[in-house]
Parts: structure tokens; C-alpha cells; sequence
């Protein structure tokens, strides 16, 4: 275990030893925009709920679409959610929240991350000391790449990490699989140029193929 993960006093880390999860996995379920992401979150969180297994679903501050400590899914369901920032140690805050539980029945075992492409490099290293030293399952849900087709630093990251990568796939219009989020101006042109973070909706993106997206641009 790194030094930094080692602050509690010798006889706190045996106890905790005894309750560790050798099994724990780094999830990372990535698709492009409107593929119902989200809602695939919702939707297992929500069995994990129904069975009294403890779980905990954060959320990137710079995503404010659906206020403050939500996740709404596109067919209107949500979820109470805790938010972080760019600067934020999850290992700490996930520990921080561990600490606050009445009994080691109640420590967490799920970890359920929205919007995943927004993590920061370190963050996603973090997120696997949760699964390696604590013992939680961490299952982050995102986009892979920008809107010119660039990885996300966030989304690089867990690829290089996750144990278990899955894709969820949806159609572009033409029938091909959608894999480009394109950012469009209100007129629907699709732009080349921006910054590359830049919240938004069905007002700013549309998920189409990559063939599609070349005739676009």
C-alpha cells in the first residue's frame, strides 16, 4: 500500500484488513451521448439499493446540467448524487465517508461515477486505490473521446486502468454505430474548432457515426 494510504494506526489497518474485498474491480462503461448511460447507472444502483448493499454515486461539479447533487436521466428518473471538484482526492473522500458509517455491515461496496470522462488522470488513479486498498467495486460511466474525436484525459486514463471496459452501443441515423459526440451551433452545423470541454445537451451535441461525421465536417 503507498504511504499516503497508510494513515490509519496499525491496529485500524488489520481490522480493516478482515473486511477488504480481494475481488473489487475498476469498472469503466463507456458510450457516446444519449445512449443511456445514465440510466444504466440508475438502473443497477437501484437493485444495489433494493438488496441493502451500500453504495455511493458522485458526480463532477463542472457538470451543473441537472443542479447541484443530482443525475437525471433522459426519460426523467434521477438520482441524489454527492459532486466533486477537479481538485478533490476521491480516495480521501471515499474514506472520509467510509469513516462516517456506524458499522463495517454498512461500509460501502459500490462506487458509481457519472460522467467519468471529467475525472482528472490522478482522479482515476485514485479511483483504483478505492478498489485495491479498500476493497469497493468503482463503476464509472462515460463518454471516450471529444467532440474531434480526442480521448478525454479522464477516459485515457481508465482505459489504461479499468479491469473491465465495456461499450454501450447505440445507432447514428444512417444505421451505422454512433461513436463521434459532434458539437453543432444552433443551426445544427457541426463545428471543428473549441475548447474541449463544453457542457451541454441535445441543444450542442449529436451522436453520430464516424463516416457521417466526415461528410459533416
Amino acid at each position: 500500500m503507498p504511504a499516503s494510504r497508510c494513515n490509519l494506526p496499525i491496529e485500524e489497518q488489520e481490522v480493516h484488513k478482515k473486511y477488504v474485498k480481494n475481488n473489487a474491480k475498476l469498472y469503466f462503461n463507456y458510450a457516446t451521448m444519449n445512449s443511456g448511460k445514465s440510466l444504466q447507472l440508475m438502473s443497477i444502483a437501484h437493485n444495489m439499493d433494493e438488496r441493502h448493499i451500500p453504495t455511493l454515486t458522485i458526480k463532477p461539479s463542472i457538470d451543473t446540467r441537472d443542479g447541484e447533487n443530482k443525475i437525471y436521466s433522459r426519460i426523467g428518473i434521477s438520482r441524489d448524487c454527492r459532486m466533486f471538484s477537479p481538485e478533490d482526492d476521491l480516495f480521501d473522500l471515499i474514506s472520509d465517508e467510509n469513516g462516517g458509517r456506524i458499522s463495517y455491515n454498512s461500509y460501502l461496496e459500490w462506487i458509481f461515477v457519472d460522467e467519468a470522462q471529467f475525472l482528472t488522470e490522478e482522479q482515476v488513479d485514485q479511483l483504483s486505490d478505492v478498489v485495491d486498498y479498500l476493497g469497493i467495486n468503482v463503476m464509472c460511466y462515460g463518454l471516450r473521446t471529444d467532440f474531434k474525436s480526442k480521448l478525454f484525459p479522464g477516459s485515457k486514463r481508465l482505459f489504461e486502468l479499468a479491469d473491465t471496459i465495456e461499450e454501450i452501443k447505440s445507432t447514428c441515423e444512417c444505421g451505422n454505430k454512433t461513436i463521434i459526440n459532434a458539437r453543432v451551433d444552433k443551426d445544427g452545423n457541426v463545428l471543428k474548432n473549441g475548447p474541449q470541454t463544453l457542457v451541454g445537451g441535445d441543444d450542442r451535441y449529436i451522436s453520430i457515426c464516424r463516416k457521417c461525421w466526415k461528410r459533416s465536417i
